[in-house]
């Protein structure tokens, strides 16, 4: 089979190795389709260590080839999604409800960093009865795709932001997960969401999934344009969605007392700390929370986000501005790397 593999920092290139065997409790998948992520972007560049030849990629939907002896859920010819995090379900940081944090920090994000990932011809999913998903019948899997990380992780950062019902959130940037925030924060009851973004088609498509309002940190008034809106109180709940220290400490500044900052921006380039504006934070003492997430998974959570897909409720489809075959990955991922022709996401099908 054939994968897209890390190759040395800023290098990557497709490269062969033997279809994989499952192990007891695992299932091996046929990759039908894939997305392309940013972070992996990030790692090729070196904020993740990877061993060279570690095939890249998190976010793939298939059919099942193989399962192990001990999977009892699903059978080979099953069309299946899994999430970017593959917990065990079974260590303490599982069994505590933080999943995402499988055996240690950051510790169910597998694919990629741990083992091989999911950019490739065939793909390997531990602990297959937790973590994989049956894709509903109708369902595309352009649609199920994105159940796997943007829409998990988006509409994560909404739900961990505590926005009350018919209240306030500004959320900072409208890539791929910010805007999944932002169908997200309209989901959960949101009054009036504000989205933080320069680029004229994100923009628009902020617009078209649930914004109320945008303002464009281009002007240099971001903060006082949302303390503006929200007639000099700031926002319920501010949402970091881009991983830079200026947009967190933004999100500080634009919070009003009571308030969550949810951080779902990946600040692996950002050095080794984020600055906090003492001012605006009350000198460490002005109620305001700050809450991080890793893309929740399992079975119940993608099932749950397939429903809201198969019912209408969202559409991420539109994030979908390139399609290309396995055969021109590497294109698509130089693409994510320099975001040429304002590349959003980018279809990769088998």
């Amino acid at each position: 089979m054939k994968g897209l593999a890390f190759l040395g920092i800023g290098k990557v290139g497709v490269i062969d190795k033997p279809i994989p065997r499952p192990g007891v409790n695992d299932a091996v998948v046929r990759t039908t389709a894939s997305l392309i992520c940013t972070s992996d972007v990030h790692n090729v560049r070196g904020t993740i260590p990877i061993p060279e030849g570690q095939f890249l990629g998190h976010e793939s939907v298939g059919i099942v080839d193989q399962v192990g002896a001990n999977v009892s859920h699903f059978k080979p010819g099953d069309r299946v999604a899994v999430c970017a995090i593959t917990p065990c379900g079974r260590c303490d940081n599982c069994q505590r409800g933080y999943t995402s944090q499988c055996g240690g920090l950051l510790g169910a994000y597998q694919f990629g960093p741990r083992r091989d990932g999911n950019l490739a011809e065939y793909f390997v999913v531990n602990d297959a009865d937790f973590n994989l998903v049956r894709i509903p019948q109708g369902l595309s899997d352009e649609m199920a795709v994105y159940t796997t990380d943007m829409l998990t992780t988006g509409i994560a950062a909404a739900e961990n932001a505590e926005i009350p019902v018919g209240g306030s959130v500004a959320i900072f940037a409208q890539g791929p997960v910010g805007l999944c925030a932002t169908m997200g924060a309209r989901l959960l009851g949101a009054g009036l969401i504000i989205a933080v973004e320069s680029k004229p088609d994100r923009q628009r498509l902020a617009m078209r999934f649930g914004a109320d309002a945008v303002v464009d940190p281009s002007r240099g008034r971001t903060v006082e344009e949302i303390v503006e809106m929200t007639d000099g109180v700031g926002v319920d709940s501010a949402i970091e969605a881009l991983g830079h220290p200026e947009t967190f400490a933004n999100c500080i500044r634009v919070t009003r007392p009571g308030g969550v900052i949810s951080n779902v921006g990946y600040h692996g380039e950002a050095g080794n700390f984020l600055q906090i504006p003492l001012a605006e934070f009350g000198l460490g003492m002005g109620d305001k929370t700050i809450r991080t997430a890793l893309c929740p998974g399992g079975r119940e959570r993608l099932s749950r986000l397939m429903q809201l897909l198969q019912r209408g409720r969202i559409d991420p489809t539109p994030l979908t501005t390139h399609r290309f075959s396995f055969a021109e990955v590497e294109r698509a991922f130089h693409m994510m790397e320099t975001k040429e022709d304002n590349i959003i996401k980018p279809l990769i099908t088998y």
